[in-house]
């Protein structure tokens, strides 16, 4: 039997599988929180009970309306993001002009009545989501074997990511996102509809929480708590990453899934707390983050 550093090559290989699994959604909703911090300077509290909204509808989609999950995997993103623009239109806008931490009380406010709600009419327990019939089975790779949903989750993560990433740095709606955030009365001079803009990227970033949220769902049990589990784990990775940072916090996400993967296999009862570990050694070492911009 193979063994690396004394542990079986096919456990090793499966904990570093589920540590990248783990990984894609940190990436997913750190890149969320990212885009809505980077561009307009919002702390979002609420991102996990966004996440948890997005599990939710497609399983009451599925349930009550027949929608299966491809079709949810659109419609979804696109329900919760249009809250979210909802949100920001109606509440968020009325303190834009007061400090940060106004923004955080409200976004937390908002997760606790989402959740509370949600508790309140399905109770604490989890559901289960059922797995698309074309992403049923597995591979056998020879060392291991890999869930082929586990495989698909993995590679629209990277590729949401990555797109959204390119988008944001490399194309004109990316630099008219950032110039609209950055200098809002000289891009509204040009004619540019800057509140617009401002609400639509606060809806891209809901949205993306919500597609981590239906990719999420046949993998974990749907239930009102688990975004709240997931978001300070989230919080952890964008600081380490870089408060504001697209590419830190896709990088950031992966590659603390697979500490925290390896973790499990060496030393498990730190696997809960390796990621605030290295959370306080970048905020010792580098406090705007390894991605970050130095103030």
């Amino acid at each position: 039997m193979t063994m690396i550093f004394g542990v079986p090559l096919a456990v090793f290989m499966g904990q570093l599988m589920l540590g990248l699994i783990n990984g894609a959604f940190y990436a997913l909703l750190s890149l969320g929180l990212a885009v809505i911090f980077g561009l307009l300077k919002i702390v979002n509290f609420a991102h996990g009970a966004q996440y948890m909204l997005g599990a939710f509808a497609a399983l009451l989609g599925l349930q009550y309306l027949g929608l299966n999950y491809w079709v949810a995997l659109l419609v979804v993103p696109l329900v919760v993001g249009g809250l979210g623009m909802l949100i920001e239109r109606t509440l968020l806008r009325r303190i834009a002009h007061l400090d940060h931490l106004y923004g955080l009380l409200l976004t937390f406010g908002l997760a606790l009545i989402f959740e509370g709600t949600l508790i309140n009419f399905f109770g604490v327990s989890g559901s289960s989501y059922p797995t698309p019939t074309a992403l049923e089975g597995g591979l056998n790779l020879g060392f291991m074997f890999l869930p082929t949903y586990r495989a698909w989750v993995l590679v629209a993560a990277l590729v949401v990511c990555l797109g959204t990433w390119f988008i944001i740095e490399r194309t004109r709606l990316g630099a008219y996102l950032r110039a609209g955030t950055e200098n809002s009365a000289l891009m509204q001079a040009f004619g540019v509809n800057v509140p617009l803009l401002i609400t639509l990227t606060y809806g891209f970033g809901v949205a993306l929480a919500a597609f981590a949220g239906v990719l999420a769902a046949p993998l974990y049990p749907v239930s009102p708590t688990m975004g709240s589990s997931l978001l300070i784990v989230v919080f952890a990775v964008v600081v380490i990453g870089g408060m504001g940072s697209i590419l830190g916090a896709i990088l950031t996400g992966l590659s603390m899934g697979l500490i925290e993967g390896l973790t499990k296999v060496y030393y498990p009862e730190a696997a809960n707390t390796v990621i605030f570990l290295v959370m306080i050694l970048v905020l010792l070492l580098r406090p705007s983050g390894l991605f970050g911009k130095e103030a």
